[in-house]
């Protein structure tokens, strides 16, 4: 019951969005027209690959341009900063993600994840002048490590969106045209379909966020998928370009770095503490899925996730995890520490869960902390609140009141004090291990 507390917050949300039939169908992709509108789910991946999910988080897709950031962390890790700047640049276009966008002079396109972008950044993996199918398999290869599994090309996906795909065909003959591609246009543009024709789920999508969130390692294989400064440098792109002509909106309004693909998908992955992927069919004018982008609205508004708001880094949250006393009285204490939002709180709500605390009293020690943002708090006395149906009594040593009286007259019955009173040898002993 305990560790379902993010999982529940997600059914809320997703039920929430549910009621949002707005937007419409990737139609001019044959193959996405058919794809069921009601689809929706929501997943957080932690950094140590914890992933809370709801709704349709196993159903597969096709990764489209979500697939752009990481196949452009790989050029850059595999050509180096400068190659790849002289052939992409990253400024926002202002436009939509299928304009022909090229800096005027150049040929270069403003950024990688618009369309002519990426492109130019398909053809530079793998070493110059290499056989386009072996190109697209390095892209498979690459974006199965940043989803930790084997992932496969939708066949029928690849088909039809080649049969319709005149416009990439024409961005990438003017490309080839100011020398910034270098080979056959349409080899590229079959290499970049197989790579949009990926079929990933949202459970994948927000995994693959959490290795760009985890500075580029796989929260659960340790693989480095890619250096710390390719991941700096994709995120930077993605917070000022991954929304196509909705960018400045989104990273003012939102403020997660974030990228999103026409078969409905849509990920965001913030530093040091969570990627987040939701899948959404329905989009709007900006080839936006509707309930996606509505969906991340209320994850930053309710967990203070906006980019500008993040404090600086901490220890760990959890100091100590001790059990004093015995028989009857025995007593499991966490001790707290620093600043604590979402990802801390997620933290100790599942520091407590894996426990399954079996003691009559869990008291949770906030003397060493200095903040906690509005959800931590929430999530906290949530916390508190489900421990007690469990059957436990809670006790919150809270000298300095941190912990708002707003929030606690939510909790229902736990005991709120200054501190912890034992018996003077179980509490020698408690101070000795903290």
């Amino acid at each position: 019951m305990i560790g379902s507390l993010v999982a529940d917050y997600l059914t809320d949300a997703i039920q929430d969005a549910a009621s949002d039939t707005s937007g419409s169908l990737a139609e001019y992709i044959p193959e996405l027209a058919n794809a069921r509108p009601q689809n929706l789910a929501a997943a957080f991946a932690m950094a140590d690959g914890t992933v809370h999910g709801a709704g349709d988080v196993d159903v597969p897709f096709t990764i489209q341009s979500i697939s752009k950031p990481f196949v452009y962390a790989l050029a850059l890790a595999e050509r180096g900063f400068d190659e790849v700047l002289r052939k992409v640049g990253v400024e926002p276009s202002g436009e939509a993600f299928n304009q022909i966008s090229l800096e005027v002079g150049t040929g270069r396109p403003f950024n990688p994840m618009i369309n002519a972008g990426a492109l130019a950044t398909h053809a530079l993996i793998g070493p110059s002048g290499g056989d386009a199918h072996e190109r697209a398999q390095r892209v498979v290869d690459g974006l199965s490590a940043f989803a930790g599994r084997r992932l496969v090309v939708d066949e029928s996906v690849c088909s039809s969106e080649m049969e319709t795909a005149h416009r990439n065909l024409a961005i990438a003959h003017m490309l080839r045209s100011y020398g910034i591609l270098e080979e056959d246009p349409r080899a590229v543009v079959d290499g970049y379909i197989r790579q949009c024709s990926v079929l990933v789920t949202t459970r994948d999508l927000a995994m693959m966020a959490a290795t760009l969130a985890n500075h580029g390692r796989h929260p659960l294989t340790s693989e480095q998928i890619v250096d710390e400064s390719v991941v700096r440098q994709v995120l930077s792109v993605m917070a000022t370009c991954g929304m196509y002509d909705a960018a400045g909106d989104w990273v003012t309004q939102v403020g997660i770095p974030a990228k999103s693909g026409v078969a409905g998908g849509l990920i965001g992955a913030l530093p040091g503490q969570v990627g987040i992927a939701t899948f959404s069919p329905r989009l709007d004018r900006h080839g936006n899925s509707v309930r996606g982008v509505n969906l991340f609205h209320r994850f930053s508004s309710d967990m203070g996730l906006h980019l500008m708001s993040v404090p600086p880094a901490s220890r760990a949250v959890v100091r100590s995890h001790r059990i004093v006393g015995d028989g009857a009285d025995v007593i499991r204490v966490l001790q707290l520490q620093g600043g604590i939002r979402f990802a801390g709180a997620e933290r100790i709500v599942r520091e407590v869960a894996d426990a399954s605390p079996g003691e009559h009293t869990v008291a949770l020690d906030l003397t060493l902390v200095s903040s906690i943002d509005d959800v931590a708090q929430r999530m906290l006395v949530e916390l508190a609140r489900r421990l007690t149906i469990d059957g436990c009594r809670v006790i919150l040593i809270d000298p300095e009141s941190v912990v708002s009286e707003t929030h606690l007259a939510d909790a229902g019955s736990i005991d709120v004090v200054p501190r912890l009173l034992l018996a003077s040898a179980d509490e020698d002993r408690l101070t000795a291990r903290m």
